[in-house]
């Protein structure tokens, strides 16, 4: 048995516990004391630790993990949009639209109309939706903006395009695309660093909503078993200030109780320069990791940066590699002086074209015996050519990938790319080649629940779908692995593997009871979607409880 201390504040047996530790796998029981695991074994051995003060906690044999930490989740637009109109569950276009028309008699005189979570490969359909349909719900005066599911792209009323002053003669922004029809004229449909035209006529949430927001958000991944989150940022956005700002409000309050690695834009590095701050600045429950840089946009908006062209869906289409959105030679630049300063990088790449760029970037700075703090990183990892994905393993860049991406984009991804495909969500083959892997949901892209995520990376087939095949399902990897990448991997890609990540003594004690031993599923009920059917019934961060179902 590991144990440290002297009396347990906690004790919890009758347990499956896995530690993610090798030294040893499994126990009954483990003791807490001052926020970190005081010892793990068996329960005669843990109970034998208790004193008079100590609360015991019988599981009933429920499986205990270590805390579930979400690689990649962008925090505070997920838990504002909780409270904006959710779209995600709409499967037809006039249902998307009947929720935006239901939405639009609630808003008050000189407010906007924010939605979220469209995807029109969901409705079995390829048409983006425009600016005339939304009109059609919301009138001539509410300006609104409904943003596809991959928050790269956006459909915006005739009222929003007034006010940002879009028309036939507006100009492309760099990084950007606005749609327009046979005239010229504007669809209403916003690609990329064009939908920032709108979004910046937004007011932007109070202080106080925004402590609301995130308080609500971080109750909800409690809920589902999650302790930490990497934070990300969007491209040349202005949420990370308010996000970071509000955190720390949270943290001063004692009212944080989620581990938050926050990125910092890359356009923002400035400021980091100025005072002098470095990765890992902040302590045990919010910190600063990476520099987030952007390469390409995203496969269902049709701007990923690729090596041969989208599958053409009419004859006559031009032929169209996607977007980079920020130049090769700004990105180089970007990573190098994020290093200089102490910063990894974290970059977005969804395109096998954006991939390699990053890559032929990363080993620039490796000749040029640039080493980061902590292992960079690129961001979905989505589409990679065979030849450069062995790559990743030998410059040592941690694959941040979400595994409920394959499962959401398989559709989309065989219709643009057909059997290109095979190249896309590779988490086997990233393994095998010897690379980092860490898990996330890209909320509020896709769900953050991380057991339909792990789902996702066993299965690799949607759940109303089953007992359909798997997509591509020598790509699949076993739980154990998956549980890893959303356990030890991920506290690694923050460098935070001393501290989380693991249940073993010394560590903190953040851990979720999950209301069945998914280790001991069948086969066919794995194949049957148990996995994702699973949820928390008690989360523990620093080790108090701070979700019970």
């Amino acid at each position: 048995m590991q144990s440290i201390g002297c009396a347990p504040d906690l004790i919890l047996f009758n347990a499956r516990v896995y530690t993610e530790n090798p030294a040893q796998p499994w126990a009954q029981a483990l003791a807490v004391r001052k926020h970190r695991v005081m010892a793990v074994g068996s329960d005669a051995e843990v109970l034998a630790l208790a004193g008079d003060a100590t609360q015991r906690i019988d599981l009933a044999g429920k499986l205990v993990l270590p805390g579930l930490c979400d690689a990649h989740i962008h925090f505070s637009l997920w838990a504002l949009g909780l409270r904006e109109v959710r779209l995600a569950g709409t499967r037809t276009r006039a249902a998307m639209m009947e929720v935006m028309r239901t939405a639009a008699t609630t808003v008050e005189p000189g407010a906007w109309l924010v939605g979220q979570g469209w995807n029109e490969s969901w409705w079995g359909e390829t048409a983006f939706p425009t600016a005339a349909e939304l009109d059609a719900v919301t009138g001539p005066d509410v300006p609104a903006i409904a943003y596809r599911s991959d928050m790269h792209s956006a459909v915006v009323n005739s009222a929003a395009l007034r006010i940002a002053g879009i028309s036939a003669a507006t100009a492309n922004p760099p990084g950007g695309v606005i749609d327009r029809d046979a005239a010229g004229n504007p669809t209403g449909y916003l690609r990329e660093l064009a939908t920032d035209l709108v979004a910046r006529h937004i007011p932007p949430p109070s202080p106080a909503l925004m402590d609301d927001a995130l308080r609500l958000g971080q109750a909800e991944l409690h809920r589902l078993g999650i302790t930490a989150i990497h934070a990300q940022r969007i491209k040349d956005g202005d949420d990370g200030p308010r996000e970071w700002a509000s955190l720390l409000r949270l943290r001063e309050r004692n009212e944080l109780k989620l581990r938050v690695a926050c990125n910092v834009a890359a356009h923002e590095m400035s400021h980091l320069a100025g005072l002098g701050l470095r990765s890992g600045f902040g302590d045990t429950y919010l910190r600063i990791g990476h520099v987030k840089v952007f390469t390409d946009g995203s496969l269902g908006s049709r701007t990923a940066w690729l090596l041969a062209p989208f599958a053409k869906l009419a004859p006559g289409e031009a032929d169209s590699f996607g977007v980079s959105v920020t130049p090769p030679e700004q990105m180089a630049a970007e990573f190098r002086r994020a290093v200089e300063l102490g910063f990894p990088i974290s970059v977005h790449a969804i395109g096998d074209r954006a991939n390699r760029v990053c890559l032929d970037i990363f080993e620039e700075l490796v000749d040029s015996g640039l080493e980061p703090p902590i292992p960079h990183r690129i961001e979905h990892v989505q589409v990679i050519d065979p030849v450069d994905l062995p790559r990743l393993g030998q410059l040592r860049v941690t694959a941040s990938v979400q595994p409920i991406h394959a499962t959401d984009d398989m559709d989309t991804a065989d219709l643009f790319l057909g059997a290109r495909g095979a190249t896309m969500y590779n988490f086997h083959s990233l393994l095998e080649s010897g690379a980092l892997l860490a898990f996330g949901s890209d909320a509020p892209v896709a769900d953050p629940n991380p057991f339909v995520g792990l789902h996702a990376a066993v299965v690799r087939q949607r759940v109303e779908r089953l007992p359909a095949p798997p997509w591509y399902g020598d790509e699949r990897i076993t739980l154990a692995q998956a549980i890893h990448a959303y356990t030890l991997g991920a506290a690694q890609a923050a460098g935070w593997e001393r501290l989380i990540g693991g249940i073993e003594a010394g560590k903190l004690a953040d851990l979720v009871v999950v209301d069945r031993d998914l280790f001991a599923l069948r086969d066919d009920e794995i194949a049957a979607g148990a996995i994702a059917q699973a949820e928390a019934v008690m989360t523990l961060v620093g080790g108090e409880i701070v979700y019970a179902r």
